[in-house]
């Protein structure tokens, strides 16, 4: 029973998401409704979001990210290679590492 109640958890969160990208354009607020209530979700189900959604929402302002509108993201090379993508409502930098092909 509570596998169940965990996928429905997983099917709303990509759900809402989806839908916060769909109406950004339009209505950010809207949008950034969505995104906290799709994290009130997987906290209270403790379920973990998507990596490829939990990658374009700030770790510290919980704003939802569109690339060349509210973020900036860029490839750099040093040491690692790795994406820094920097939150421009709160000026909040993540980096993620690129992994290497062998």
């Amino acid at each position: 029973m509570r596998y169940i109640e965990k996928d429905i958890a997983r099917q709303r969160i990509r759900y809402l998401l989806e839908l916060a990208k769909t109406v950004f354009s339009k209505d950010r607020e809207l949008a950034q409704r969505y995104v906290e209530i799709a994290l009130n979700i997987a906290k209270r189900m403790r379920v973990k979001v998507p990596l490829t959604y939990k990658m374009f929402i700030c770790k510290r302002c919980k704003r939802l990210l569109i690339p060349g509108i509210n973020c900036r993201v860029r490839i750099r090379q040093r040491r690692e290679p790795h994406i820094v993508i920097t939150c421009l409502e709160c000026r909040h930098i993540m980096r993620r590492p690129i992994k290497r092909r062998k």
